[in-house]
């Protein structure tokens, strides 16, 4: 702050001035506890007759919220945590459920049905979720089978089998802070910054590429508000409306498809 402002007086600082050197800070959060702190050791040496800063509050900022987390992520992520590792089985799970963290901690054999499905009721929402767990994928989770795949390899290497699917090697359930800490510490160690959430937002991208509705997105997700998952499919509309459907994708890069497609 000092060497911002340089010989100004003290006596003449008004919230004005805290604002701006506020919103041009690096870090404004960590800037406005430092004028606070500041000024109000100041008031409490007579240097100044008011803590200007008590009344700053911070702008906020239009931003997207936790990242998803693309292709290039989960492979690296992948490389640094192979299976048979707690990270790597946090991330399959978290990444296949779509599951909140508070919710991903309980989850365990329990919850998978005879009918193949994982179902759960959120805490955050009272809602259910079903997720595919052993039954057949839906045409617009198809391109999907790779990620359920990885899923089950990370499962079947368990050392020890509990009743969660997270526990510790202890056997004592993870709380929903410390699996998002280990998925953002991990994600630190794979050379990016994602959290655990973010993973929850790629399944909805990965879901509304295949072609899935804002209900069939928010059954497996188990959004509340349809409203929050329609702007997946939006986007998605617009990436189909050039590049087509995954699936489409794969037949136009694979030899002999199309040809026997426009023969059809």
């Amino acid at each position: 702050i000092r060497e911002t402002a340089g010989a100004a007086p003290a006596v003449g600082l008004r919230e004005r001035h805290v604002r701006a050197d506020v919103r041009n800070a690096p870090n404004p959060e960590a800037r406005l506890k430092a004028w606070r702190f500041l000024l109000g050791w100041a008031v409490e040496c007579d240097l100044v007759e008011a803590n200007v800063a008590a009344s700053v509050k911070l702008e906020r900022r239009q931003t997207d919220g936790h990242l998803a987390w693309t292709a290039d992520h989960l492979a690296a992520y992948r490389a640094r945590w192979p299976i048979g590792t707690a990270p790597r089985l946090a991330m399959e799970l978290l990444y296949w459920t779509a599951a909140r963290r508070d919710d991903a901690v309980r989850l365990g054999p329990g919850h998978v049905g005879s009918d193949g499905l994982l179902a759960y009721r959120q805490r955050k929402t009272g809602r259910h979720a079903y997720v595919p767990w052993d039954c057949a994928l839906p045409p617009y989770a198809a391109h999907c089978a790779e990620d359920r795949e990885h899923l089950r390899a990370a499962l079947a290497a368990r050392q020890d089998l509990h009743m969660t699917y997270l526990a510790t090697a202890q056997g004592r359930a993870r709380s929903g802070n410390g699996l998002g800490n280990l998925i953002s510490a991990s994600a630190e160690a794979a050379g990016f910054d994602r959290s655990a959430h973010g993973l929850r937002k790629s399944r909805a991208v990965a879901l509304a590429e295949g072609g899935a509705t804002p209900h069939q997105i928010g059954a497996w997700t188990g959004h509340a508000s349809l409203s929050e998952v329609q702007h997946y499919t939006r986007e998605s509309d617009r990436r189909r409306a050039v590049m087509g459907t995954p699936e489409e994708r794969e037949s136009a890069n694979t030899p002999g498809r199309s040809a026997k497609s426009a023969e059809k």
